[in-house]
């Protein structure tokens, strides 16, 4: 009895725990410099251009808005080596999902797909395409804010533009992810540099009584941070370089300690330099920060920052568009959402049902909202998901001792970071309740209702619907299952 019992404990940590290959595709070639690049350029993105005002907005003056920038930064890292820690002990793909199913089990598990694929992720891409849309429209509406109608236009093409380029090839999508990624490393160079210059030059007025009209309050806090953390998401998705890593669990932790720092550091200063040339006023009343910065800095070349700004937007874009379809791939192969959208297209490999699905929910999602009530729609809905998964690192200290850990944080940072999630999540709703916190908890709740219908029980009357629903979509669409997909 007791051989047996330690076998399927054996069994078990291996099916969670990959055996180390005596071959691999992926040659440890990333060294520690290698490993900062890459967290710095998968995190900055469209977020820095769209919350500096919504953190400010919230925290009435520059001292406390610069505070909280320096906070996400300090959480961000925190959580990215709690991550750090559950990605080198459980090596199954898939985010949360596998992390949430060994500390808490299906439901749970189940949960956060459900709500990745409804809520955290098209969310996102509405939010990004929005920030898109401001920028590129700014120009043409100088001295007032462009009509909403047009704002929301726009972004519904750019989603219709991506979705279509990701459905259509694979490779077309990552180049254009490769060709706007630079983008956006040049357009926060040249504000830093610019800002740093006129600070030089004496543009310290506004710096003057920083902290002169604070008004705090718990729920302010927890929306100020919603914003912040916006810019800063990406830093759950850094363990994903382990693999290509030189010695990775000593250079992964150390990566992550001086990289996240680094972008807390170009955050900051960017927020000093749009404070050189604007008041706190004048930063609220501007529809695009960073247009009003070059427009004021950068003139007759004003013009380089909103095509930039757009390029960087477009880039995270596609970015979110390209993975976040491979979730709904993945979960429909899982048996967690229709069969047809784990199938492929024939004549282009691509998880087109996928894509196309995810673009669907997002376009819908910026016909009623707005950059602001989004985010804090994505990040109470993410911080709820992030909160749980880190203090599923707490519960299995105590429940799978038997598991390795190649990287170990002490046990205070998980605890830490796990009350900060539930500050962040409790905090705007007790303060400054909105319907999007009661909408968003609607959608996660009827996540168990598919969940009982269709996975765990599969009842007949629900696969009889399910089943001729695929069918049609499979003719209409061309596609097939991934295993039938030809060479």
């Amino acid at each position: 009895m007791e051989e047996t019992s330690l076998r399927k404990r054996r069994e078990d940590e291996k099916s969670i725990q990959s055996i180390e290959p005596k071959t691999t595709n992926l040659q440890k070639e990333l060294g520690l410099f290698s490993g900062i690049c890459i967290i710095v350029g998968t995190i900055i993105g469209s977020g820095i251009f769209i919350s500096p005002k919504s953190v400010l907005s919230n925290m009435e003056a520059v001292g406390p808005c610069l505070i909280i920038w320096a906070a996400c930064g300090i959480l961000a890292t925190l959580g990215a080596l709690c991550f750090a820690e559950l990605g080198t002990m459980i090596t199954k793909s898939g985010g949360e999902y596998p992390y949430l199913m060994e500390a808490f089990g299906p439901i749970p598990a189940f949960l956060f797909s459900w709500t990745s694929l409804f809520v955290i992720k098209p969310s996102s891409f509405a939010i990004i395409c929005l920030s898109f849309s401001e920028y590129v429209s700014a120009p043409f509406y100088s001295g007032c804010n462009p009509p909403q109608v047009v704002i929301k236009l726009l972004a519904a093409a750019a989603i219709l533009l991506i979705t279509t380029v990701n459905a259509l090839s694979v490779r077309l999508g990552s180049y254009v992810q490769n060709v706007f990624t630079a983008a956006k490393m040049v357009i926060v160079v040249v504000i830093i540099i610019s800002g740093l210059v006129l600070l030089a030059q004496g543009n310290t007025r506004n710096f003057e009584n920083s902290f002169e009209g604070t008004k705090l309050s718990l729920g302010a806090i927890g929306l100020a941070f919603y914003n912040g953390l916006w810019a800063y998401d990406g830093w759950n998705q850094l363990n994903y370089i382990t693999e290509e890593l030189r010695n990775p669990f000593r250079n992964l932790p150390l990566a992550i300690i001086i990289g996240i720092p680094l972008v807390t550091g170009c955050y900051i200063l960017m927020n000093v330099s749009y404070f050189t040339v604007m008041t706190a006023t004048e930063l609220l009343q501007s529809q695009a920060v960073a247009v009003t910065f070059g427009d004021r800095v950068l003139y007759p070349a004003s013009w380089v920052v909103p095509l930039f700004v757009a390029f960087s937007t477009i880039g995270a874009a596609n970015g979110t568009c390209f993975t976040a379809g491979r979730l709904v791939y993945v979960a429909g192969r899982e048996g967690h959402m229709l069969k047809v959208l784990s199938y492929v297209s024939v004549k282009r490999l691509t998880p087109a049902p996928a894509i196309i699905f995810y673009g669907i929910i997002a376009t819908i999602y910026i016909i009623p909202g707005d950059i602001n009530s989004l985010v804090n729609y994505f990040s109470f809905a993410a911080w709820l998901f992030y909160g749980l998964t880190i203090f599923g690192l707490v519960v299995m200290r105590f429940t799978r001792k038997e598991l390795k850990r190649p990287i170990k944080v002490p046990i205070f940072i998980p605890i830490l970071v796990t009350l900060l999630s539930v500050f962040l999540v409790l905090a705007p709703i007790i303060s400054q309740p909105a319907w999007e916190y009661l909408y968003c908890v609607l959608f996660m709740l009827s996540g168990l209702i598919f969940y009982f219908l269709f996975v765990y029980h599969k009842f007949g009357w629900a696969q009889k619907i399910s089943n001729p629903l695929t069918m049609h979509l499979q003719m209409l669409m061309e596609v097939v299952p991934a295993e039938q997909a030809p060479e």
